[in-house]
């Protein structure tokens, strides 16, 4: 029996080691297919080794967390073998991309998917349904497409959902006979779903009375219908964002059953009927209900008796009457009502709150101001009666810049000390390299934004959740709180190794676990957040881990021989394995890493440093295309031929291809690639992906229907633009450059804005495109980059030209063109006549549309042109000669918006038409990415008769 047992115990040995070694194995695969993987992953045995982000039970792995550390490649369907793993966190690391296997779901385990902020792409496979014990599901921020599979609604454990800052279309599913649906997740707290493209109605049978959800963030969807009353059943509600869509109707009257619902957001819908009665909400903060068709009525007194309400947005809302002075009371930080017809004497009254930072009634009929406590702080009454009667001009008539610092953690009793150029002073005054990253919130429930004891209240528990399961943390800091145009709070956040100047890869993975896997809980009233966080490249100098064991026991020496003549016989066979799987990942690496062949010397420098577009091979884009078919053929330029083509999704694209060995777009290929894998945004074109494969340098795009700006403006696409499309197209292309320069990491200079360079969607949307002239801007070029002038002659800076120092206000002044093109539909440079210059020669602004009659382009020149005057000026102070003097592109965007909001538009609604309302007689155009100009400028010499005066 003894004999009998020993040897089952043996063959029990040998299945376990086996079962071990082929995780050992994957992990050696997992290893070759990636780049940057820590230092510390050497060796044969990671479970012994003790590998950086890497959790064994029994020799078994069980966790993976390699949050933040720059990780390049894809994720091969090789994990799957990894049957114990529980934790899978890759988030942060831009450098990971490809689609998710489809074998995924044989991860019956895991309990944490978190890969929030990396790069990939395809479709979410349908065997995610298959994780039953799932509970993390965090793949936001990537560039998912197609549909939210049906099967997640099989995740009854699933607590946090979010699939927010995609690209995923179709409608929100729900069960049906033969198919589950998200309705059935009746432990889930979260449903993140905001900035996709999700359409249709919000299923009424997705919410029930058997839901537990907290946050329901459906903002800056496509989605339509109305509200279903269902939403009211869900009473544990704390956070709803439904704005930035495109839904109908009235608000249902039972949503004054959430009575813990912190923040609601109803804004830029096509909402209607009367406003909603709120007054069972009780623990409302933040309220905005702008841009949206309600009944005229007047403010509903009932926001007066809202004991928490700090900010009320009610914009565009069809409010009328007079304000109360009561609306200004309680906690009350921030109250918009702009663009109403509000009337009567405006009284803040005696008692309004102490932390009143902002009343805002611009476009109002306010004809009195009833100031009795000395209010000081931000108030604006532009565009009322009391502004425009004679006399002196008041503090409230003009739109001043909030002056007051931006918050910044401050040293703890300690006085800063110098560091070196790449290190920072910690909040205790200690010279290391933090970590970084940025915090979005995604629904605070305050709007003052420089009360550091808000800050404070955000600190001190995200130091202690870091300190309290002994992760190196000294100190960290919170910068720049900054409202962004999805209206997040975005905070940057520095951590502080303590003990040392930097931070080892395991301190790393573990601070980015904590915010990933949500492990820290903010204050109530910061609501829910994501982290994403920068690669850290300063890491402190690891060994390899390796550890040695003793025993004084003879029994286990032998056992110990005995079991290491059977790992080395099950080594030899994991040699085998991974000798294999590496092979494997050799051929996954060649498709991963397309720039294997790519030669520094021809191909206009470096490899390409991508941050997630889709790598496609020659043949597939020879499929997609019809063989490069002349019947696909939309355009050429000196760049080459573009096809279009139809990828296996039914996506559109648009395919340029270079000419066959030419080296003339190289620069162009590898900039283009660099800088639009990494910027996504509705009005800048969106990269698919590239080929680099059998010799071939094509850039796949998202495919543009109707051309450039420059072929309508000119008549080439038949497309007539009236005065209000123009004004929207301006306003689109500059949130397009805004972006880049303020909301890109890092900030990018276009070098080449021009009309040619502007694209215009089925809805004649502007996108702005083009990168291969395009500049980022590094922390250390300190404001500009000296470099050889590039650009359009016409649309070129002077300044640029003069000095070969390339600031944001080059752009600036490239966008003042294209203004006055919209304006005149001329060529910058037309026989001889350089537009800008003509503009002021001509222009006297004592005069009806300041007498520039002669020089506007017909199609808008019988019409009435509201807002003309402002936008002449504003396009005049772009092309000031001097930069300093020109506005930066998020002032170019408010004075637009300004100036429709005066022309009785909506800046912030989505266009409801299409180009068919617009369309003239054709004239054929070529496809919008022919990269074609006529004044193209590389060089250190323009022509003296053309230069700008």
């Amino acid at each position: 029996m003894d004999q009998r047992f020993q040897i089952f115990l043996l063959l029990f040995s040998l299945q376990i080691l086996s079962i071990a070694s082929q995780d050992f194995a994957v992990l050696l695969a997992l290893k070759n297919q990636w780049k940057n993987t820590p230092p510390n992953w050497v060796g044969s045995d990671p479970c012994r080794g003790n590998w950086v982000g890497v959790e064994c039970s029994n020799s078994r792995v069980i966790s993976i967390t390699l949050s933040s550390i720059g990780l390049t490649g894809q994720l091969p369907g090789d994990i799957v073998n990894l049957s114990e793993l529980q934790t899978l966190d890759l988030s942060s690391n831009k450098g990971l991309t490809g689609t998710l296997p489809t074998s995924i779901g044989n991860l019956k385990k895991l309990s944490n998917l978190i890969l929030a902020g990396c790069s990939f792409t395809g479709l979410i496979p349908d065997s995610i349904g298959s994780l039953v014990q799932l509970r993390y599901l965090s793949l936001n921020t990537n560039g998912f497409s197609g549909r939210i599979p049906p099967s997640i609604g099989n995740l009854v454990n699933l607590y946090w959902l979010d699939l927010a800052e995609n690209q995923l279309t179709g409608t929100i599913p729900v069960s049906t006979r033969n198919s589950p649906g998200l309705d059935n997740l009746i432990n889930t707290k979260h449903f993140h779903f905001g900035k996709n493209q999700l359409s249709g109605d919000i299923p009424s049978q997705l919410f029930n009375r058997n839901l537990t959800l907290l946050h329901v963030l459906f903002e800056s969807n496509k989605l339509s219908g109305s509200i279903p009353s269902t939403l009211g059943l869900v009473t544990t509600l704390e956070v709803v964002r439904l704005d930035n869509n495109s839904l109908t109707g009235s608000v249902p009257s039972n949503l004054d059953n959430l009575s813990g619902v912190k923040d609601l957001f109803l804004s830029n819908n096509k909402l209607t009927g009367p406003f909603p009665n709120l007054t069972g909400m009780g623990s409302l903060n933040y309220v905005d209900l702008s841009n949206n068709s309600f009944t005229e009525s007047a403010i509903p007194p009932w926001f007066s008796t809202l004991p928490s309400l700090t900010t009320l947005d009610m914009e565009n809302t069809g409010l009328q009457g007079a304000v109360p002075s009561s609306l200004f009371g309680a906690q009350m930080q921030t109250v918009i009502l702009k663009g109403n017809t509000l009337n009567g004497t405006l009284d803040l009254g005696s008692s309004y709150s102490n932390q009143l930072q902002v009343v805002d009634l611009q476009n109002n009929f306010i004809d009195g101001f009833k100031d009795v406590s000395g209010y000081k702080n931000d108030l604006i009454l532009v565009d009322n009666p009391i502004c425009q009667e004679s006399g002196p001009r008041e503090r409230y008539c003009t739109i001043s810049k909030q002056s007051d610092p931006l918050y910044s953690t401050g040293p703890n009793n300690c006085a800063p000390v110098p560091c070196s150029s790449d290190q920072v002073s910690s909040p205790n005054c200690r010279c290391a390299y933090p970590f970084t990253g940025t915090l979005f919130l995604r629904a605070p429930s305050f709007s003052y934004l420089n009360n550091p004891t808000i800050y404070k209240s955000l600190e001190t528990p995200l130091l202690r959740s870091f300190q309290s399961i002994q992760l190196p943390v000294d100190s960290l800091s919170l910068s720049n709180p900054t409202r962004n145009l999805d209206n997040y709070l975005v905070l940057n956040l520095d951590i502080f190794p303590t003990g040392t100047d930097r931070f080892n890869h395991t301190a790393i993975s573990g601070i980015g676990f904590v915010l990933s896997n949500q492990t820290f809980k903010p204050p109530d009233t910061f609501g829910p957040y994501i982290f994403i966080g920068h690669s850290y490249n300063d890491f402190a100098g690891e060994g390899s881990g390796s550890g040695s064991h003793k025993s004084s026991s003879t029994g286990v020496i032998v056992g110990a021989v005995v079991g290491a003549c059977v790992l080395v016989l099950l080594l030899v066979i994991a040699g085998l394995y991974a000798y294999r799987q590496k092979r494997r990942a050799e051929r996954a690496d060649k498709q991963n890493n397309p720039f294997a062949s790519w030669d520094p010397n021809k191909s206009s420098g470096g490899i390409p440093q991508l941050k997630g577009a889709r790598n496609f091979s020659f043949e597939e884009l020879k499929k997609y295309s019809g063989n490069f078919s002349e019947v696909n053929n939309i355009g050429s330029g000196g760049y080459g031929m573009v096809y279009r083509g139809t990828l296996p999704s039914g996506l559109l694209v648009a395919i340029k291809r270079a000419q066959q060995g030419s080296t003339q777009g190289g620069l162009e290929f590898k900039t283009e690639i660099e800088l639009l894998s990494r910027v996504h945004h509705k009005n800048v074109v969106s990269l698919v992906g590239f080929c680099f494969d059998q010799g071939e340098q094509m850039l796949i795009y998202e495919y543009i229907p109707n051309g450039t700006l420059k072929d309508s403006l000119s008549g080439k696409s038949g497309i007539r633009l009236d005065w209000m499309r123009r004004l929207r197209i301006a306003l689109g292309a500059a949130r397009g450059v805004q972006y880049l320069h303020d909301l890109a990491n890092p900030p990018i200079i276009h070098r080449d804005i021009k009309s040619n360079n502007i694209l215009l969607d089925e809805r004649l949307n502007a996108k702005v495109a083009d990168f291969g002239l395009s500049k980022p801007m590094g922390d250390t070029d300190k404001g500009h980059v000296t470099t050889q002038v590039k650009g359009t002659m016409g649309y070129l800076d002077p300044e640029y030209y003069m000095t070969q120092q390339l600031t944001e206000k080059s752009d600036v002044y490239s966008f003042g063109v294209v203004l006055l093109e919209l304006l005149t539909a001329r060529n910058p440079i037309e026989k001889g006549m350089y537009i800008v210059r003509e503009f002021k020669l001509t222009m006297d602004t004592t005069k009806k549309l300041y007498n520039l009659q002669g020089i506007i382009d017909p199609v808008i020149s019988g019409n009435e042109l509201k807002g003309f005057e402002r936008f002449v000026d504003l396009a005049l102070s772009c092309v000031k000669e001097s930069g300093v003097n020109r506005p930066s592109m998020s002032d170019v965007v408010k004075e637009i918006e300004n100036i429709m909001e005066l022309a009785g538009l909506n800046p912030n609604a989505e266009s409801t038409q299409t180009s068919e309302n617009y369309v003239g007689i054709s004239k054929g155009f070529d496809h919008p990415y022919t990269n074609e100009s006529l004044f193209s400028y590389s060089g250190t010499h323009l022509p003296s008769k053309l230069e700008p005066k």
